[in-house]
């Protein structure tokens, strides 16, 4: 399953050059020393793999809550269903509802944060853009951590999510340094690619909630042990 999370994040690079593009274009990188700018775009990947493995960490931990309550193998499914019905909901559907004004209030805070560190041109400017890249609205993530609360290990659950981060790493410094990498009609067949795979793990997970005894894929639950006291009565 972790193997999953390093595909969805290359394929999904190309939709991460439609959301966080512009904020790689205007990075404040030195155009005149290209190791020094190799340098700045490491540590601003730094700070994204260090957001993503810090929310990973936390959905994981939350799906560990959840399992102790017995049913890992129900979150597995439900997660696998919810993966399914988000790619088949319009993108918009939730936009609008109170429920999430605090959380786009947060997230309005952080974009002026952002704005900011853009003027800066020191490294840990650059470690504080590519932390606060993290945490901008984006529904690749939004996927990637449904499938970190599945696995329902904090360790797990951030491994998940670094691995995700680490698959947009090579689309996203290409663009950097090559603009026109790729052609508007080639990156939309591409991007194409990106819901047919969250359905893909969105049935890889229904599967493994499934406990069909596939080794890697679905196995078994681990029999519970129950523990029974015999009290025999002997005659004197």
């Amino acid at each position: 399953m972790l193997t999953s999370a390093l595909v969805l994040g290359i394929l999904g690079s190309l939709h991460c050059l439609g959301m966080c593009g512009p904020i790689a274009f205007m990075l404040p990188l030195d155009r005149t020393n290209n190791f020094k700018k190799t340098a700045q775009l490491f540590i601003y990947h730094t700070g994204r793999l260090m957001a993503y493995g810090t929310i990973g960490l936390i959905f994981g931990f939350l799906g560990k809550g959840l399992s102790l309550f017995g049913i890992q193998q129900k979150l597995s499914i439900g997660i696998g269903v919810l993966m399914i019905i988000l790619v088949l909901v319009p993108g918009n559907f939730l936009n609008g509802h109170r429920i999430f004004r605090p959380i786009y209030s947060l997230l309005g805070k952080a974009k002026s944060k952002l704005g900011a560190e853009l003027q800066k041109k020191t490294p840990d400017a650059f470690l504080t853009i590519g932390f606060l890249n993290g945490f901008l609205p984006c529904g690749l993530v939004y996927m990637a951590l449904l499938g970190a609360t599945a696995l329902a290990t904090p360790l797990q659950g951030g491994l998940y999510m670094v691995l995700f981060g680490l698959g947009t790493v090579p689309l996203m410094s290409a663009v950097v340094y090559s603009k026109g990498l790729f052609r508007n009609s080639i990156r939309a067949k591409m991007q194409k690619l990106v819901p047919v795979f969250v359905v893909i793990i969105g049935v890889l997970f229904i599967v493994r909630g499934l406990g069909l005894g596939i080794p890697y894929v679905s196995p078994k639950p681990a029999p519970s042990h129950s523990v029974t006291a015999a009290i025999e009565c002997h005659q004197p």
